[in-house]
């Protein structure tokens, strides 16, 4: 039998025909998120299922370096890696899981969980610091834009505080690792205007704090974007300063939100580097609740099982210490104070004490006879855990960070000196996994609160907060990898 020959341009013809097809099967893919924004979800709490018992090295990724401008005055850098906040998104897609990083070499990425492979990358403007957040969008029209990412990064490297167009943020579909749209953000009195936080989304509607300080209620389909400044862009609903001519005068030009809004009740809050603790009143629209600290916050608002808030506090424009409160935000601001506690002042980089990354507690994953803990690390070298439903009464009422005001504190339960950190530690079931400038560190406690060091990796400087999943450990480090830490005789 002859066989006929087939011309080249047949077989492009039918490629041409059969990717698209491929491509739409693929974009209609069952899609379950399981870590979807900074520190989990709305209320910031979830950092995965289960931790391991060890921190071997199961894969590592070279995530690639990065140039960025750090101020007019410094110039250039050249950073590695992944960094403040860095965590990883965890989905997973027809049966895979999926992670997708943000890094310093301007890509966003995605990945397979198991191996470590990149699936694609896209290429924003400058380094990448914040965590994304996934929306599903079921009502799309285009099967690629049913799954996506809402993403910050830096300003971009041709761009200054005075460009017309800063698009540092952007949505990019989670399937192809296209373009869905870009936002312009504008100039204020902020000296930034990066996009550092994760966005909230609530059903068709989203919720971002930039750092140029303006909280910005959007809606995130491209159906419903417009050509403005020759760009396409996200309808814009509202837009609200995080900050007063009061704040001005106080912080200058450093009114930098960097934080994740979380959602309690019918409010949603966020802590603004204009130093206020701000609730936007989802039915009235408007900002209705306002605790005022005046130093700069850049960690995220916290939500307990109690319905109260934990938020960090940086030593800068204050007299007294950094630290973290508990509030109660069913209290008036002036009576919401369940506890501080101070932190040790200390200089690291331009740091000088308190708390920059946010806490992370166990209220999700703990068990009946754990103690309600919350766990925070400090520049001043510190790793802190409390029971944050306990007040140490054996200790007096300390001052705040205003040095005038008195406040319970909580009762402390474990502290180890493992160096200074910025990033977020975590609690998943018994272990607490704990990253900083020294390493990271895997602890494990029992209900009574006794902890002890079961594992550390010191192999890179980690900034980013991790997440744990199925007893292994994801997380971006500043030697420039990503790494799957586990126990490699049980994965």
């Amino acid at each position: 039998m002859k066989l006929q020959s087939v011309s080249p341009l047949k077989i492009i013809c039918v490629l041409l025909l059969t990717i698209p097809l491929l491509y739409a099967w693929n974009a209609r893919a069952k899609v379950e998120i399981i870590i979807g924004s900074f520190l989990g979800d709305e209320q910031r709490n979830y950092y995965g299922n289960q931790a391991p018992a060890k921190l071997d090295v199961i894969w590592k990724t070279f995530l690639g370096k990065g140039k960025t401008i750090i101020s007019t005055k410094i110039g250039e850098k050249e950073w590695a890696g992944s960094g403040w906040t860095g965590q990883p998104l965890l989905v997973r897609e027809d049966g895979q899981l999926i992670l997708f990083q943000g890094a310093f070499d301007h890509q966003l990425k995605k990945l397979d969980a198991t191996t470590g492979k990149i699936i694609w990358q896209y290429s924003f403007d400058d380094v990448i610091k914040g965590t994304g957040s996934i929306w599903l969008n079921d009502k799309a029209d285009n099967p690629a834009e049913r799954f996506i990412i809402l993403q910050g990064s830096r300003r971009g490297l041709d761009k200054d505080l005075y460009s017309r167009i800063v698009p540092s943020f952007r949505a990019v579909s989670g399937f192809s690792g296209e373009e869905v749209w870009r936002l312009n953000v504008g100039q204020t009195p902020s000296y930034s205007r990066d996009v550092d936080g994760s966005a909230l989304v609530l059903g068709d509607t989203a919720y971002v704090a930039l750092e140029n300080s303006v909280f910005l209620k959007f809606n995130p389909d491209r159906r419903q974007a417009r050509i403005q400044d020759g760009i396409l862009q996200p309808r814009i609903f509202q837009q609200v300063n995080l900050y007063s001519k009061r704040d001005i005068q106080n912080h200058g030009g450093n009114l930098v939100v960097e934080s994740s809004p979380a959602l309690l009740g019918d409010r949603i809050y966020i802590t603004a580097g204009s130093g206020h603790v701000f609730g936007y009143n989802l039915k009235l629209q408007k900002i209705d609740w306002d605790f005022y600290i005046g130093s700069d916050m850049d960690g995220s608002p916290v939500v307990t099982s109690d319905s109260c808030l934990i938020v960090t506090v940086e030593k800068q424009y204050i007299p007294g210490k950094g630290g973290v409160f508990k509030l109660d935000p069913r209290k008036s601001p002036d009576q919401a104070v369940v506890w501080f506690m101070p932190t040790e002042d200390d200089s690291v980089e331009n740091w000088a004490g308190g708390v920059i990354g946010s806490v992370g507690i166990n209220d999700r994953t703990k068990t009946n006879e754990d103690r309600w803990l919350c766990a925070f690390i400090a520049i001043d070298g510190h790793l802190y855990v409390v029971d944050h439903r306990k007040i140490d009464k054996q200790k007096p009422n300390i001052l705040g960070p205003d040095n005038r005001k008195l406040y319970p504190q909580p009762e402390l339960v474990f502290t180890s000196k493992i160096g200074a950190s910025i990033a977020t530690p975590i609690i998943v079931g018994n272990k607490l996994v704990a990253p900083g400038y020294k390493g990271l560190f895997l602890f494990e406690y029992n209900p009574q609160g006794d902890f002890r060091l079961l594992d550390k990796h010191l192999s890179g400087s980690f900034e980013s907060t991790p997440i744990a999943y199925d007893q292994k450990i994801y997380v971006g480090s500043r030697d420039g990898y990503l790494y799957c830490l586990g126990e490699k005789g049980k994965i």
